[in-house]
């Protein structure tokens, strides 16, 4: 199987982190970061699944029955992943022309924190458990797989978020001063003998109620306090429906916008009301019926 990339590939890796010169260094760099070839999703399959196995062995580890059987055999499973991802790491830094950009982007981080627990675990006992982080090194999985559709879509509800970010931010503040305010109701109705001892604990049980946790841990004894945790937990289902009204509402402008930037909507037919038709189109696709014509744009 030749390994070499197609010659309408596409690159995968950062244009920042540098292509290098040399030929081996080139190779390394094709089957390291470019999963678009043969060798380099055969590379980051064998990395996911490393990188499975290594936080099973950390999740097995944490059972203290499994720990004290074969403490040994997950110490060398984890020695082992280690210094198969300080390889990784090291070999990564070599193959870019600026190993700098590399290494203090956000997979540069993400995949030096992965083997950065292990050291430490030596020196300090109980921190290897922070190798869970590894489980971040999965987003390459967006790569490997094809699923660049599925990361479009996360940017554009990233954008919408940003975008309602004062919207969200008043709604969250009258949150908050309706938590303040009936907690405060609450400790003076119910007070300390019924669980109500400070004001701050009075606004935990309110953020509880109106969130619909519900934890149980602190509950109305009075008919009164009864009456308005009634009023706060309906008063919570409407509060959840607000944010999504929110962002729903700017990812639907967004798309407007994006429809209009493309230009004017292809018109109706007037016989059948089929939409949908190409732009240059003079006749319905489904009816055959001439298509009313556009007026062109400013008039």
């Amino acid at each position: 199987m030749n390994d070499q990339p197609s010659p309408s590939y596409v690159p995968q890796a950062p244009a920042s982190y540098g292509r290098p010169r040399g030929e081996l260094r080139g190779r390394l760099y094709d089957i390291i970061f470019e999963s678009d070839t043969p060798a380099g999703r055969r590379f980051d399959i064998v990395l996911v699944c490393a990188i499975l196995l290594s936080i099973l062995v950390v999740v097995l580890d944490s059972v203290p029955e499994l720990d004290k059987d074969y403490d040994g055999v997950l110490f060398a499973a984890e020695c082992m992943f280690t210094a198969l991802f300080t390889a990784e790491y090291l070999a990564r830094i070599w193959c870019v022309r600026r190993p700098w950009r590399y290494a203090t982007g956000f997979y540069g981080i993400v995949d030096l924190l992965s083997v950065l627990p292990t050291y430490f675990s030596l020196l300090v006992p109980g921190s290897a458990l922070l190798l869970d982080i590894r489980i971040l090194r999965l987003l390459r999985v967006f790569r490997i797989f094809k699923l660049t559709l599925y990361v479009q879509e996360y940017t554009r509800l990233g954008e919408a978020l940003l975008a309602s970010r004062r919207k969200i931010m008043v709604f969250l503040s009258a949150v908050v001063m309706a938590v303040l305010v009936l907690g405060t109701v609450m400790y003076v109705v119910e007070g300390p003998k019924n669980g109500y001892t400070s004001i701050p604990v009075s606004m935990y049980w309110a953020i509880v109620t109106m969130t619909t946790v519900g934890y149980g841990d602190i509950t109305p004894h009075t008919s009164l306090g009864k009456l308005i945790a009634s009023f706060m937990m309906l008063l919570g289902w409407g509060i959840l429906a607000v944010p999504t009204g929110i962002v729903t509402a700017e990812m639907t402008r967004q798309e407007w916008g994006r429809g209009a930037a493309r230009g004017p909507a292809t018109p109706a037919c007037a016989a059948c009301g089929s939409h949908g038709h190409a732009r240059e189109a003079r006749f319905c696709k489904d009816c055959g019926a001439a298509l009313p014509s556009r007026s062109p744009a400013g008039t």
